[in-house]
């Protein structure tokens, strides 16, 4: 089972978990320092599973863990994923600049 936790108003950074269909799940994470809110994801068939509670209870600890840790960094990553083990951050893109901002790549040949 594979749990993600995505920063609301971002969208995901990353694949969502390798699932036919996903199950968007009603009890957010919140930071409790901030306002910041991280929406969670798992695959449908886990998340129907009468044993989920248990089952995705040391994937939720792991996952608050890592929200409130990204207090600490302005909460930059705004996609975390687990699999009850590790927590992997998958960064933001960084955006490209606009084009005005870029040097001119014309060179003038004689």
């Amino acid at each position: 089972m594979i749990i993600a936790a995505i920063r609301s108003g971002t969208d995901p950074a990353a694949p969502l978990p390798p699932a036919t269909f996903h199950r968007w799940l009603e009890d957010p994470i919140y930071c409790p320092k901030c306002e910041a809110t991280y929406m969670l994801v798992a695959g449908y068939d886990d998340a129907i599973s009468r044993h989920f509670a248990n089952d995705s209870r040391r994937h939720l600890q792991m996952l608050r863990k890592a929200v409130m840790l990204g207090h600490t960094t302005d909460h930059r990553i705004t996609h975390f994923e687990t699999n009850g083990v590790v927590v992997t951050p998958h960064p933001s893109p960084k955006p490209t600049p606009p084009l005005e901002s870029l040097p001119s790549a014309s060179k003038h040949l004689n």
